[in-house]
């Protein structure tokens, strides 16, 4: 079974977040938080209990993902440990996605170079490498970036898809065709 991992730093983006965590337990894809502490404060005060404590190693997973939120972003962005963790996962071809301003993080772990990537409006100029598209989501290779808090689910689908569960299923239940139509991402 796939296992994912989305990494909790007091700061994060609650909706970016708490919505992949959501949308891939649906999936039934075995998604755990990991927190730098038990409970992680969210941007906008909310603690989330982590399913598990940052051990040092994200050996086990097969994919991590990175919510926005600042300071939860710049927070993961310094935290030398994680960085090392990501470049170890891409030699490993470990799915690798990021939201909202956690694109900052893959860049300073160097993974965006002659990539494409999409993040927060602003925080592409603080990206030294790879070449940004201003869309909802982009996938270049095993890297998946997205928006921001609004761009969540779409994220969220594509990243079930991208970890081999079927995202079409989950939309039509929650009724995002209905609400967003056919063309959204």
């Amino acid at each position: 079974m796939v296992k994912v991992a989305v990494l909790l730093a007091d700061g994060f983006e609650e909706i970016e977040a708490l919505t992949v965590v959501d949308v891939l337990r649906r999936a039934e894809i075995d998604c755990q938080m990991i927190g730098f502490g038990q409970e992680v404060i969210g941007s906008h005060g909310i603690t989330v209990k982590s399913d598990q404590v940052w051990s040092g190693s994200l050996a086990d997973f097969d994919g991590i993902v990175l919510p926005g939120g600042m300071p939860g972003a710049a927070n993961l962005r310094d935290h030398d440990g994680l960085i090392q963790e990501l470049k170890e996962a891409r030699i490993e071809g470990k799915i690798l996605a990021a939201i909202c301003a956690a694109p900052i993080v893959f860049d300073q772990a160097g993974l965006l170079e002659g990539k494409n990537f999409t993040c927060y409006d602003g925080f592409e100029q603080e990206i030294g490498n790879g070449h940004y598209l201003k869309k909802a989501v982009v996938q270049d290779g095993r890297i998946l970036t997205s928006r921001g808090p609004a761009t969540a689910l779409a994220f969220a689908y594509a990243l079930v898809n991208q970890f081999g569960g079927d995202a079409s299923k989950l939309r039509e239940g929650m009724l995002y065709q209905d609400v967003f139509g056919m063309e959204a991402p």
